[in-house]
């Protein structure tokens, strides 16, 4: 039997990552790469990118950048021609993009609401459905959806945000029965991590402590955090793990950070 470390390789495996211009994304295109993997790249920003590129290549591997808006659904299905194309298969997906700004119930339009699925779950479900015929081609493989502590949480304010990484959630445990037994699907529930997302809040000491002591680990998370849980899901460490959302939030039960929107 291989040494149990060897089961987290994923040597000369291919990879894709949305949103890999920084924080989360980049960490986790750097950790796949890391353990082996040449990945496709994906975010606005080439610069980024390109930083991103030169970390994957000091660990020996290969970086396909794509420079894209990843809300175009054409632009994802580009994203498993160029792994094809580059590195003639694809074996793990990281639907990392997403995000969507805190909003008061009354300000919340449809619009804003439709769009906060769009880029948090109809991305995800598009990108994994066009890789998922590559995939099977191949020895199977890996889907790990970036949803959020938020997705289980209530708060004001996050009537979209909140809504949308819920269902993203529950697309992980359907989309895992659809794709079993030869593609595992996970999610990770992120916390509160250290990225420009935060930066407001960070550059406040006020409401950085008061995120952190609502934390029962007394800290905030760093990029490294998901990236490591990524790993794991991608890989076959966790071949006996599917249709599962991974909570990587510090402890919390409750938001860490209240937004004090007024009743109405």
């Amino acid at each position: 039997m291989s040494p149990l470390l060897d089961r987290f390789s994923l040597s000369d495996r291919a990879a894709i990552v949305t949103g890999a211009g920084r924080g989360i994304g980049a960490a986790t295109a750097l950790a796949l790469a890391e353990a082996g993997a040449d990945v496709v790249i994906a975010a606005r920003t080439k610069e980024q990118l390109d930083d991103v590129a030169s970390g994957v290549a000091g660990r020996g591997r290969r970086a396909a950048v794509v420079p894209c808006d990843l809300s175009d659904i054409d632009m994802l299905n580009a994203l498993v021609d160029t792994a094809m194309s580059e590195f003639g298969r694809v074996d793990v997906v990281v639907n990392n993009v997403g995000g969507t700004e805190p909003r008061p119930f009354l300000d919340t339009s449809e619009g804003f609401f439709e769009r906060a699925f769009h880029f948090n779950v109809t991305t995800a479900f598009a990108l994994s459905k066009a890789a998922v015929p590559r995939m099977l081609e191949g020895d199977g493989g890996a889907i790990v959806n970036i949803s959020s502590a938020m997705g289980r949480m209530s708060d004001r304010g996050f009537a979209a945000y909140g809504t949308a990484k819920a269902a993203l959630a529950h697309l992980t445990r359907l989309m895992a029965a659809d794709l079993a037994p030869r593609i595992r699907v996970n999610a990770i529930a992120v916390g509160s991590v250290a990225t420009s997302a935060l930066e407001i809040v960070l550059t406040m000491d006020e409401l950085r402590n008061e995120m952190v002591e609502r934390t029962p680990l007394k800290r905030l998370g760093e990029v490294d955090d998901i990236a490591i849980a990524a790993l794991y899901l991608a890989s076959p460490a966790s071949s006996f793990v599917t249709g599962k959302v991974l909570e990587v939030d510090g402890g919390i039960e409750y938001p860490n950070l209240g937004l004090n929107l007024p009743d109405l």
